[in-house]
């Protein structure tokens, strides 16, 4: 059953994304995990207490999560599966359709093509800056370029590839604990302050989670792109994430161009090394090639449930 769920969910997110209207009426389930990380924080990440403590508050704080997730996840498919029967797929795959973000990815990209095509650039800059950490006020045409389709790649995996490999695997429990720590890791998985220690756990376990998803969305670029195998397996450690490099490095191949390099974050300039064979700069075209790349990636999921779900 699980394997026509994950058909279901994809084409749900497809066609629908997470519709503005139901975000506005309901919210999005991942502003739940958000609140609990909130309260969390306040309690177990106050100043003054030792880094020993912020650590241990951390722990405490995946776990609340973890267990909040899993146990719902749990409770809803079980009640689905009591009260809908034979069509249980149907409604376990509503469950999980907002894990995925597809449609949201490619949505919040395509504003930022759109606006470098028109040549307005503080546009272009105010729309990658929604999907990026980065500063994005002073970059060129190429940094906004470049920016965007990193964000692409690395949430392919993320948004995409990950939520479903955990839904395969685990059902409505698997995606939305991933999601969970996904959340936690996004928000406070970093090493600067007020984080550190109190997100190191968010942080590792999140780094768990992604390894088999972050070597498959690699893989699935390069299919998709049809080249960039030799970047990726040369590349993907340059990045500081132990899986991000990974479909960041085979997007850099598949398009033949340079990723990573300085970046600025809150005025300050760090300078990371170079992803990719060729010296050469992102431009706007490549920007709409990698999206290009991205829907035949996704495809390429879509073809791989129904391999599972045929049982070929």
């Amino acid at each position: 059953m699980v394997e026509a769920v994950a058909l279901a969910a994809l084409t749900l997110d497809a066609a629908l994304g997470w519709p503005s209207r139901l975000h506005a009426r309901i919210g999005h389930p991942v502003g739940g995990f958000a609140r609990i990380i909130a309260k969390c924080e306040r309690r177990w990440n106050r100043p003054g207490l030792r880094d020993g403590a912020r650590r241990i508050g951390g722990v405490a704080t995946l776990l609340v999560l973890l267990t909040v997730a899993i146990g719902c996840g749990w409770a809803v498919e079980w009640l689905i599966q009591r009260t809908m029967g034979s069509w249980a797929w149907v409604g376990v795959a509503l469950a999980a359709w907002p894990a995925l973000a597809q449609r949201s990815l490619y949505d919040h990209v395509l504003p930022v093509a759109r606006a470098l095509e028109a040549g307005k650039l503080d546009d272009a800059r105010r729309a990658v800056a929604c999907i990026v950490g980065r500063d994005t006020a002073s970059l060129d045409e190429a940094g906004v370029s470049r920016a965007a389709v990193e964000s692409l790649a690395e949430s392919f995996c993320d948004g995409v590839v990950a939520p479903l490999f955990w839904l395969l695997l685990g059902g409505l429990p698997g995606i939305w604990a991933y999601k969970a720590a996904n959340t936690a890791d996004s928000l406070i998985g970093h090493r600067e302050k007020p984080y550190g220690p109190f997100g190191w756990a968010a942080a590792r376990f999140d780094d768990l989670l992604n390894l088999a998803p972050a070597r498959l969305s690699g893989f699935l670029v390069c299919v998709a792109g049809g080249r960039g195998w030799r970047v990726m397996w040369r590349d993907h450690k340059r990045h500081a994430s132990p899986n991000a490099g990974w479909p960041e490095a085979a997007m850099a191949g598949a398009l033949r161009v340079r990723l990573g390099g300085p970046i600025r974050y809150d005025g300050v300039l760090h300078d990371k090394p170079w992803i990719g064979g060729s010296h050469r700069d992102v431009t706007p075209a490549d920007l709409r090639r990698a999206m290009r790349i991205f829907l035949r990636a996704c495809a390429l999921l879509w073809g791989l449930s129904a391999f599972l779900e045929l049982g070929l």
